[in-house]
């Protein structure tokens, strides 16, 4: 096991993928990153998204706009986490590599393995993923603070 300077846990890539499966099977969401070429004042974008892991790959849905345009052909970051504080233990598993979008007869062959979506009206493109970088830290964190009632003045 290796620690980094700050204490946190170095997650094996065997564990982060195991991590990454668990977190797509209780359909946890992820976050899907990002850069803008082009402009280097614009920051970065990150959106939460639907996601699979799928034959090496994490496959995420999109619908039409500027993320999936901006995600196609391009090298991505796909993260997901989880937060325990009751039990004081935390992980994060970060994703590094191409996205390409999956051809309709790719999708289709999916069948009910597709990302599910959860807003009313998803959209239908399918990302995936290639698993180039995986990379995770596991760490403990606080308890959370016993909730208090504040009361005006009296």
């Amino acid at each position: 096991m290796w620690i980094d300077q700050r204490g946190s846990e170095i997650i094996e890539r065997p564990e982060a993928l195991r991590l990454l499966s668990v977190a797509a099977v209780r359909r946890d969401h992820g976050r899907l990153g990002v850069t803008i070429v082009g402009n280097p004042d614009e920051a970065p974008l990150v959106v939460p998204v639907d996601f699979v892991v799928d034959d090496r790959r994490v496959l995420v849905r999109l619908g039409p706009g500027r993320l999936c345009e901006l995600t196609v052909g391009r090298l991505v970051a796909f993260e997901v986490d989880e937060v325990d504080r009751s039990g004081g233990s935390a992980w994060s598993i970060l994703v590094r590599g191409l996205a390409s979008e999956l051809a309709p007869d790719e999708v289709a062959a999916l069948g009910d393995t597709a990302p599910a979506p959860s807003v009313p009206d998803p959209g239908h493109r399918i990302i995936a993923v290639r698993l180039d970088a995986v990379t995770g830290r596991r760490f403990t964190v606080s308890p959370p603070e016993p909730a208090t009632l504040t009361g005006g003045a009296r």
